[in-house]
């Protein structure tokens, strides 16, 4: 596929993104709604589409545990370098370490790469291995780095990280792909009626979770200037550096070659996930610069997106 193709595959993307930062620019739709759109997105559509899709993929061909160990090494040698750099630049609190690697690794999947990939392929579903390593593994790595290192809560540290990783686990995408997976292997009849309305309530998640993080970037706006040299170096790591180590370790460590190693890139290509956000505030550690970094990562991964997307073909 082609960067110009590529790039008229993405128009509706963004259509839909656009179309939430000029309504939110003009005060037509108050940019504090983009909360409700994401939460409607994020709790409802997007579970409802993930159990749909994962319920009647082949899983034998979905999770391809080459391809996803390669993504979770390449993801691993990322989070260590992360770290490695925030420690050399000054940053010694391990809440602000693990808030980094974060940004820099872990991907934008719900809002972002799912309607990019539904655009580019007519499909979503290499994402899902990726997304449940991500809320799995990756996040519950920093929950923990997060809760251990919290001074304010009361409690012994186990329970606090008992009681976050619990809620992580409990989250409505977690649910969905696991529920989805579990009646998929016991081959369980889900009724037509009940999957037709997954999918007319998943097919929403894609256009309303563009338009909610449209929203809140014309709401909060785009100061370029006031950006610093530590978010320049998260940015160009999370959507330059990350897609050339996942395509360095998964296609010469790995072997993993074709449409996999493609889909592995471009998944990797996508921007600073948007709940870097929710724990920046949850745990009170780098907000503005969470907030700076998810807007900021979006628009560089939008418009890097052709590009990466030729290269990608043509490197399979």
């Amino acid at each position: 596929m082609g960067a110009v193709e590529a790039l008229e595959k993405l128009v509706p993307v963004v259509l839909a993104f656009g179309c939430g930062v000029v309504l939110a620019r003009r005060k037509v739709v108050p940019a504090e709604s983009s909360k409700v759109f994401a939460d409607y997105a994020f709790l409802f559509a997007v579970p409802c589409f993930l159990f749909g899709n994962i319920y009647r993929s082949d899983l034998g061909a979905l999770f391809d545990w080459r391809a996803i160990t390669g993504y979770a090494t390449a993801a691993g040698a990322a989070a260590v370098l992360t770290g490695v750099v925030a420690r050399a630049t000054g940053v010694r609190d391990p809440r602000g370490v693990a808030l980094r690697i974060m940004a820099a690794v872990q991907v934008n999947t719900a809002y972002f790469a799912v309607p990019v990939f539904i655009m580019l392929f007519g499909n979503a579903a290499p994402i899902f291995p990726v997304l449940l390593f991500q809320v799995c593994i990756l996040s519950l790595v920093i929950i923990s780095i997060m809760e251990l290192g919290r001074p304010d809560r009361v409690g012994s540290p186990a329970r606090r990280l008992g009681s976050a990783v619990t809620a992580s686990l409990l989250t409505p995408v977690v649910i969905a792909c696991n529920a989805g997976i579990l009646l998929n292997l016991v081959s369980v009849t889900v009724p037509g009626v009940v999957l037709d309305s997954f999918t007319f309530v998943g097919d929403s998640a894609s256009p309303v979770a563009l338009f909610a993080l449209g929203l809140h970037l014309g709401g909060s706006g785009l100061n370029l200037r006031g950006t610093t040299l530590e978010e320049v170096w998260i940015i160009a790591f999370k959507c330059v550096a990350l897609p050339l180590i996942t395509y360095g370790v998964c296609h010469h460590l790995f072997g993993v070659d074709g449409q996999w190693l493609s889909y592995l890139v471009l998944i990797a290509a996508m921007p600073a996930p948007q709940n870097l956000f929710i724990f920046a505030q949850r745990y009170d550690v780098g907000v503005d610069m969470s907030a700076a970094l998810v807007v900021k990562s979006s628009l560089v991964a939008l418009l890097l997106l052709p590009l990466w997307t030729q290269w990608a073909g043509q490197a399979a």
